[in-house]
């Protein structure tokens, strides 16, 4: 079953799911009253009886009417008064595909509204219509190589469908949305590539401000509470504060922290970090680092020094190169993956305040564009929200409640 026909198959269980108390109340109201009237049948026919009485057979005819009052009372204890229905919420926990859609009911809502915006004067399917098919898409930050392509494709699927009502048409192009992510998708690793033996260091990198201090704080918590032996590394030694933030996450995680003196030499604190959790026999090392990204040229030759430092030590270290960039910045967040990338091995991305942001759209365009595997995703500000990325989660989450009805 492809992805596109999971999310039809989620979408078609919510809509059958929708049965209001409304309704619930109306077929009790109708059992209610054909009750009614079967007691009010069976009194009538116990009065027509009592009329009866002044025949030979009054007597054998009282006994039938006595049994038949008795029926009718038996019916009418039946018939209860109709309570109305409260509309209590199911609590339930939250699981994790719950907190995808939840957390992109921001983008979501301005998927829904470009596409309502899109249809709103729609009248046939031609060139200028496909030409704001682009516009739309490109508004909603799947990129333009992306909207691009889904426009060309949609070309072609619209004809071989015939399909002319605007239903049909939303729900071609967001299962052309679905395939391409999807296709691009193949082969792609989006857990984190932990060792099962020894140590694994993960290099996070990204400019300031974008959420990476904190990211890795919620990390080394989940990972304490694996019961894994985690320690941090303050790499970030030029940022105003930047040493104390992750200090005061080491505590909150009770974790260690190795660090310097602000203003020092981040690979030196890298180099004490790695002697420290080798002779300790650490399971993870999360080095932060900084991130002056108008000073491009200082900052890859930091981060290249720190990387040199890390192999002396270990050659199979980093085992991942984490990117952290903010999904509140949309196509900022690309042209900062497109930079990092063409000066550092980046291996995957944390996108963080995924459910702040309006743009979750830009995952399409990392994916289609990048070729970059999202690896873990801020869904929520607490210690317990940053969630390892399900890609078919998200794809659920984001389309299952655009489609329409045909």
């Amino acid at each position: 079953m492809g992805l596109f026909d999971k999310i039809k198959n989620a979408f078609s269980k919510e809509k059958e799911a929708e049965k209001t108390t409304e309704e619930i109340q109306e077929e009790a109201q109708k059992e209610s009253e054909e009750l009614q009237d079967e007691a009010n049948q069976i009194q009538s026919d116990a009065n027509k009886l009592e009329a009866e009485f002044q025949n030979e057979q009054a007597e054998e005819k009282q006994n039938e009417a006595d049994q038949l009052y008795e029926q009718a009372d038996e019916v009418k204890e039946t018939v209860q008064p109709i309570e109305p229905v409260e509309n209590k919420p199911v609590e339930e926990e939250i699981n994790s595909q719950e907190k995808y859609e939840k957390g992109l009911i921001k983008t979501r809502k301005t998927f829904k509204d470009r596409m309502n915006e899109l249809f709103a004067n729609f009248r046939s399917v031609d060139e200028d219509f496909f030409e704001e098919v682009e516009e739309t898409l490109i508004g909603a930050d799947v990129g333009f190589e992306t909207s691009m392509k889904i426009a060309d494709e949609l070309r072609q699927e619209v004809k071989l469908k015939n399909a002319k009502k605007p239903a049909a048409v939303q729900n071609a192009i967001i299962e052309k949305l679905v395939d391409l992510y999807e296709a691009e998708g193949i082969d792609e690793v989006n857990t984190i590539n932990y060792q099962n033996d020894g140590l694994t260091v993960l290099l996070f990198v990204g400019v300031n401000g974008t959420g990476k201090t904190t990211s890795i704080g919620k990390l080394a918590h989940q990972l304490k509470q694996e019961g894994k032996k985690v320690l941090l590394a303050a790499a970030d030694t030029f940022r105003a504060g930047a040493i104390d933030q992750l200090v005061v996450w080491g505590e909150r995680s009770e974790v260690e922290v190795v660090h310097g003196k602000a203003g020092g030499d981040p690979a030196a604190v890298v180099y004490d970090a790695m002697i420290r959790a080798k002779a300790e026999e650490v399971d993870i090392l999360l080095v932060d680092t900084a991130g002056r990204l108008q000073n491009k040229v200082n900052l890859m030759n930091e981060l290249d020094k720190i990387n040199r430092v890390i192999k002396r030590e270990d050659p199979s270290a980093p085992h991942e190169v984490l990117l952290v960039v903010d999904a509140t910045t949309g196509q900022n967040a690309m042209n900062q993956a497109k930079q990092f990338k063409e000066t550092t091995d980046v291996t995957g991305l944390v996108l963080t305040k995924l459910d702040g942001t309006a743009k979750g759209g830009i995952v399409l365009a990392i994916r289609n564009e990048l070729h970059l595997p999202v690896k873990l995703v801020g869904l929520g500000e607490g210690i317990d929200d940053l969630e390892t990325f399900d890609p078919n989660q998200f794809v659920v989450g984001l389309f299952k409640g655009l489609l329409q009805e045909e």
